[in-house]
């Protein structure tokens, strides 16, 4: 099952019957371990409106109420040879094979909720950036007692030349307003996701893809359990919280994202995050 938050309440989507719960508080509805059976009991009194799915997209707001975004870096191959290549001139390029070779993950703040966007919002890259990217992430909703109680996608936006002269320059990189884009709905399953899940990115410009890519989340060198470990080993999250694990999708180094770009990315059983790129 699905949950959207929208502008009109809560709505569950259960095997495309759409509910809606319109008396619950966000957060604490969602924050809870074994959310997927609570959910369960709680259609078993309702009753499902059709008229719910045909106004769904216009209404959707970021799944995301006072949780914190957290994020995963160098979890693929792939992202940890885009990292070398991009921090090479600064001497720093070994870093990033250090970090997916040993057993502590990298872990960032990612952003507050006031700096998330959701389906159909601008995204932006930063003004003293040449160099920007989107990271499509399968993206972990885990309790505040540290269980995984669903999922979306998330648009990790990073600016690789930032990081690329320096990597303390990470936080700049990676952490600024719209920076980071949620949605469109918190799937809900009742057990781990399918281990060949398969997230897409597609990236157009002026009606055309000036780039696609896919990838299966079994590419990733990290289980989802073990980053959640070391995200909660010091640390805790009273409403719950969102963590991206990272990416396997990157464009080649002389593709950067313009304004009017439009980012969309989909992962199976979930849905597609579609945004636009911004500057302002």
């Amino acid at each position: 099952m699905k949950i959207y938050k929208t502008k009109k309440g809560m709505v569950v989507d259960k095997s495309g019957e759409y509910y809606l719960l319109n008396n619950e508080n966000w957060d604490e509805f969602i924050n809870r371990k074994n959310l997927h059976e609570y959910i369960d009991g709680k259609l078993k009194f309702l009753t499902p409106d059709r008229s719910l799915s045909s106004s769904l997209t216009e209404n959707i707001s970021a799944p995301v109420g006072q949780q914190e975004i957290w994020a995963s870096g160098v979890t693929y191959l792939r992202s940890r040879e885009a990292r070398m290549e991009e921090a090479k001139d600064a001497g720093a390029g070994d870093f990033y094979a250090r970090v997916y070779e040993a057993e502590r993950p990298e872990l960032f703040f990612k952003a507050t909720a006031s700096r998330v966007v959701g389906p159909g919002e601008n995204v932006r890259i930063r003004r003293d950036s040449k160099w920007n990217v989107p990271e499509p992430e399968l993206t972990l909703f885990i309790s505040s007692e540290g269980s995984i109680e669903g999922y979306t996608i998330g648009n990790d936006m990073s600016s690789r030349d930032i990081e690329g002269e320096n990597p303390l320059y990470l936080p700049q990189a990676k952490s600024y307003d719209a920076s980071a884009s949620i949605g469109p709905c918190i799937y809900v399953p009742g057990k781990p996701i399918e281990a060949d899940t398969m997230i897409r990115l597609n990236i157009i410009r002026k009606n055309e893809s000036a780039f696609s890519g896919t990838i299966s989340i079994n590419r990733m060198k990290r289980i989802h359990t073990e980053l959640v470990e070391y995200l909660f080993r010091e640390t805790s999250f009273p409403f719950g919280v969102f963590l991206m694990t990272g990416t396997g999708i990157v464009p080649p180094d002389h593709f950067t994202l313009e304004p009017g770009d439009e980012v969309e990315i989909s992962i199976d059983g979930i849905g597609t995050l579609i945004n636009t790129v911004s500057q302002r």
